[in-house]
């Protein structure tokens, strides 16, 4: 099955991290870091299976790195922006 290949994985992360920075806002940088990770995992031995474990794994990922990034950055809950200050802040 084509999913359960690691570097499908990775790329799908890079193509994530790239529309990231199309549209930022760290939704889909939580998406790219997730799938990398699982690529990651499936390459090193540690992840196999069905891709219903492979996409549970993708999740649990991707949202342990949003709460990181978000822990990490600053953002705090209700808040939308990231920096304190933008420039179209008047």
């Amino acid at each position: 099955m084509m999913w359960t290949v690691w570097w499908v994985w990775l790329v799908a992360g890079f193509a994530l991290g790239v529309l990231e920075i199309l549209a930022p806002g760290f939704i889909f940088l939580g998406f790219a870091i997730g799938a990398v990770a699982t690529g990651i995992l499936l390459a090193i031995g540690l992840l196999g299976g069905s891709l219903p474990i492979l996409l549970v794994v993708f999740a649990a990922l991707s949202l342990l790195a949003w709460f990181a990034l978000r822990a990490t950055m600053g953002v705090h809950k209700h808040q939308v922006k990231i920096w304190t200050k933008d420039i179209n802040d008047q």
